[in-house]
């Protein structure tokens, strides 16, 4: 960084939209934060390229307005957050303004905040002592934040090992008061304060590198458990065209998932989707831990009247926070919705850099941006032992549904989990609409992972999940052939492996997310039903006709939703099961 008075500036040379080019008069980096004067208003900007003496960069405000000539100060550091107690239970926008203080409809241009209370005191206890060997991220103390541990932490920026000189005493202290000192081999005394800043595109990496364990990251949503399952400090991207439920999907995941932290970014959420987040996340009530889910979750919008290059800025600010978070030793799960918008606006920089595009006028490096961007969540021991982890599921919105675009292709080769929602699917009511039979989970293929499924939930757990997927391939398959030969045109064995197959999709990918039980399943409930569905299939039923065929499924699929509405193991649930097992005896053959 630049001396203060040192500082580089520059004069605008030109402006294409939120492309601005700067003559500079002194050295400038890469990803550097400058500020553009529109009269008395400063305009931030991000260096994207630096081609001396000039220097590309994207405007995170309208340009309207602005002139050839107009001055420009560079600030000698990079896009930052600032990371400190406070950030639970806020809606920022994707700078980190605190969207709370703004006032008015639109946000005024040049209008930044302070993103933390800087005035309020919370109360500091001390986990390390005077004398202790420190390094980045080593865990000085805590506060409480919205009953979450928030750990206050050697500052990620300092290299190499410090000595703790001192540190204060169990009590109430700002976010900007002196909690510690640590001194360097040089004997060089360093203040920290609970508040530091940090570049949202550099990952923080203050971890040891150990071999992953894997454990499931359960969801409740049973299509996602029992099926396709992530892990913790897994990747996953659900796909869909417009209207088929990514949204509410990642809602359910927000309220369900097994997690301490919800990072949700909506970069490229339509307007209306945004204000429920924020009217409704408030209100909603944590399954988890019967408090308000927004204590637990942080939002970052993109802001409706900002231009597209803040949707980059979005995506990153939410990483880094929840990056802030995992090196607390907590399970973080971010949520973007939807990744798209953020390709759009890469697409659209690069379009007026007049880059060499690739296919559909995206950057030729889309799959690099987006394969670095997803590797900085996973599972981390942290240097003190403990671990942390961030879960990360995407959005993308492919226009027309074309799961063949580049976003998608992209996204599939990076995100281990595939969750596709299909038109179909949704346009039935079949929700989730994630498609069983196109949906994919990479995690199945590790030895580890079918080892801990076996373990853990049942021995037999993957050759139950290979059996159902098999079983729904050929239920479609029947499905097909009914409908082009007729219902009376093929042999009743069609109609049976379809309707045994419309169970399973009934009673195991088909939740209702507004039903108290129904919307969350723990995974012992999942196992158990399963085998229910299965004892189904195996078991071999006797018809005169394909009419009596769908009426007898239908009875079944009946008895087993409403045990998926009742209470487990209660005496609704034994009932309903009861009649089903009754059921199952008429048509059964010995």
């Amino acid at each position: 960084m630049e001396e203060k008075g040192k500082q580089t500036k520059g004069k605008v040379r030109s402006i294409i939209a939120n492309l601005v080019l700067v003559d500079v008069d002194g050295p400038i980096s890469q990803n550097e934060i400058c500020y553009i004067k529109l009269g008395n208003t400063p305009l931030m900007a991000e260096v994207i390229k630096v081609a001396e003496p000039t220097a590309y960069v994207q405007v995170f405000e309208s340009t309207r307005g602005l002139s050839v000539g107009a001055e420009v100060e560079f600030s000698g550091h990079m896009l930052e957050v600032t990371l400190a107690p406070g950030i639970l239970s806020r809606n920022f926008d994707g700078l980190q303004n605190d969207l709370d203080k703004m006032e008015g409809v639109f946000l005024k241009r040049g209008e930044y905040t302070i993103p933390l209370d800087e005035e309020k005191k919370w109360d500091f206890k001390p986990l390390a002592k005077e004398g202790d060997n420190v390094a980045a991220g080593s865990w000085l103390g805590e506060v409480t934040e919205n009953y979450q541990p928030h750990k206050i932490m050697v500052p990620f920026k300092l290299l190499g090992n410090y000595t703790l000189k001192s540190l204060a005493n169990e009590g109430s202290y700002t976010i900007k008061d002196k909690i510690a000192v640590i001194t360097d081999k040089e004997g060089n005394d360093i203040e920290v304060t609970m508040m530091q800043k940090w570049p949202v595109k550099v990952p923080i990496k203050v971890f040891e590198s150990k071999p992953r364990p894997f454990r499931l990251l359960e969801t409740g949503v049973r299509t996602i458990d029992t099926l396709n399952p992530i892990t913790e400090g897994g990747t996953g991207f659900i796909p869909g065209p417009f209207g088929s439920g990514k949204t509410v999907l990642q809602h359910a995941l927000s309220k369900q998932a097994e997690a301490d932290i919800v990072i949700v970014a909506a970069c490229g959420e339509r307007a209306n989707e945004v204000v429920e987040i924020f009217t409704e996340f408030p209100e909603l009530d944590d399954p988890r831990t019967g408090r308000k889910l927004m204590e637990r979750t942080t939002i970052i919008a993109n802001t409706s009247n900002m231009p597209v290059a803040a949707r980059e800025a979005s995506v990153y600010t939410a990483m880094t926070l929840a990056e802030y978070y995992r090196q607390m030793g907590l399970k973080i799960l971010m949520l973007a919705d939807s990744t798209s918008r953020w390709a759009q606006a890469l697409r659209e920089m690069s379009n007026r850099m007049e880059e060499l595009p690739g296919p559909d006028a995206y950057p030729m490096d889309l799959t690099a941006i987006i394969s670095n961007f997803y590797a900085r969540a996973g599972y981390t021991y942290l240097n003190n032992g403990e671990t942390g982890s961030i879960t990360f599921i995407g959005t993308v919105s492919p226009a027309g549904g074309n799961l063949k675009e580049p976003v998608t292709e992209a996204t599939k080769k990076v995100g281990r989990c595939f969750y596709a929602l299909s038109q179909d699917r949704a346009d039935s009511k079949r929700y989730p609409a994630v498609d069983p039979i196109d949906s994919y989970s990479k995690y199945l293929e590790y030895d580890e992972v079918k080892e801990y499924l076996n373990k853990n939930i049942h021995e037999n757990w993957m050759d139950n999940i290979e059996l159902v997927k098999d079983i729904l391939i050929r239920g479609r398959e029947s499905s097909e052939q009914i409908d082009i030969l007729g219902d009376d045109g093929v042999p009743i064995d069609y109609h049976i492996s379809f309707w045994k197959s419309e169970v399973i999709d009934f009673v195991i990918l088909q939740q209702d997310a507004f039903d108290e039980i129904d919307a969350s399943t723990p995974i012992e409930r999942q196992r158990y039903m399963l085998d229910k569905v299965l004892e189904i299939y195996r078991t071999r039923f006797e018809f005169d006709s394909f009419e009596d065929v769908a009426q007898y499924f239908k009875r079944l699929i009946n008895e087993l939703k409403q045990m998926n509405y009742s209470k487990y193991d209660s005496d609704k649930f034994k009932e309903h099961e009861k009649q089903l097992e009754q059921i199952m005896e008429e048509r059964k053959v010995a």
